[in-house]
């Protein structure tokens, strides 16, 4: 199976297998391909989505995976900067918090 993700990136998949392979296979094999949008545009939009909703258990895989994409440490900061007038500001020094963690375990 050659079209297989290298690795699963779902921490999940002891115990929910079908989910798994839904991000593994839809996800992240599927909708993250799709040509409309640039995996760093995607990353963006993934990372706003994640301070906005505070959803802060996704918000460090995706953070690291914006940076793998192309997207700066100053522009995530930007990008979190300016969702605090959108999506509050105890949403945004949360979601701070969370990427200076993330900077400094991927030493940026």
């Amino acid at each position: 199976m050659a079209d297989a993700p290298a690795q699963r990136r779902s921490p999940f998949g002891d115990i929910a297998p079908a989910l798994a392979e839904y991000t593994d296979n839809v996800l992240f094999g599927d909708v993250w391909k799709r040509p409309q949008l640039s995996p760093r545009d995607r990353s963006l939009v993934t990372v706003s989505s994640l301070v906005a909703l505070y959803r802060v258990n996704e918000l460090p895989v995706h953070l690291k995976l914006a940076m793998e994409n192309g997207v700066t440490r100053e522009e995530l900061i930007e990008a979190i900067t300016h969702l605090a007038f959108y999506a509050g500001w105890p949403t945004a020094a949360t979601a701070i918090g969370i990427a200076r963690r993330v900077f400094d375990e991927q030493g940026k």
